[in-house]
């Protein structure tokens, strides 16, 4: 069971939780619209590394949505993903060689717009993981 009732606001079990602070959720819901939807990066490989994430972050309601697919991915989305798991499980403190092969990988624009879904959809993980979000089966 989720450690916070649902709102009745919001379209997602995600977003009735988050919709106990209503204002919240809607800067949440405009931030992850504009991250998924618009620049340079596709929405697949935003999705891989989003599901990459979830498996990391032990998210159960993320993990619902799906595994990473590995037999179509190609190589911007293992550097996507396998950058997005370095980035977890060393809090940010990217080694230079990681950073260069991502620089090798994408320009300077998709760099920051990955690292800012990284941490997008981390953050989100993790408060779906702290609330027990998707324990309820």
């Amino acid at each position: 069971m989720t450690r916070i009732p649902y709102a009745t606001k919001g379209d997602t079990p995600f977003q009735q939780v988050l919709g106990t602070c209503e204002r919240v959720m809607w800067k949440w819901v405009d931030l992850e619209e504009e991250l998924i939807h618009y620049g340079r990066l596709s929405v697949s490989l935003k999705e891989q590394v989003r599901r990459t994430l979830a498996e990391v972050n032990s998210c159960e309601y993320c993990k619902r949505k799906g595994k990473p697919d590995e037999l179509h991915i190609n190589e911007r989305q293992v550097v996507a993903t396998g950058f997005a798991v370095v980035f977890q499980q060393l809090n940010g403190e990217i080694p230079d060689a990681v950073f260069a092969r991502l620089q090798e990988t994408f320009t300077n624009e998709e760099v920051v717009e990955l690292i800012a879904w990284i941490t997008f959809a981390n953050a989100s993980q993790q408060f779906g993981a702290a609330v027990k979000l998707g324990s309820e089966t």
